[in-house]
């Protein structure tokens, strides 16, 4: 496993419930600040096996990025059970919700 994947893991894992993170802000965090998409292949791939709160990462806009509709209502309803508002196109406010951490917050665990 990479660094930037065990970072990826770590930031996801320490989401707390009743926030969210963006795709990008979790890949600069990890050390990557054009790796979003990265962060997406990582979610997609190995969240079951590491447990991860997928449901907590949005897009920069705050939205649901994913397209299949069952998809789409599971991630509102994970959403919904841990206290957020789920706002029309299925937006969550990033003013109130985004969990924000700094930059160095991840430096002891890969990156030096």
């Amino acid at each position: 496993m990479t660094p930037f994947t065990e970072q990826v893991i770590q930031i996801i894992r320490g989401i707390p419930a009743g926030k969210v993170m963006t795709y990008g802000q979790v890949a600069a965090l990890a050390g990557s600040p054009r790796g979003a998409r990265q962060v997406v292949r990582i979610l997609h791939s190995m969240s079951e096996k590491y447990a991860l709160p997928w449901h907590r990462i949005v897009n920069a806009k705050g939205q649901i990025a994913l397209q299949e509709e069952d998809a789409v209502l599971t991630q509102c309803m994970l959403l919904e059970n841990d206290g957020l508002e789920i706002g029309p196109g299925n937006r969550i406010s990033l003013e109130i919700y985004q969990y924000r951490l700094a930059e160095d917050a991840f430096d002891g665990y890969n990156r030096h």
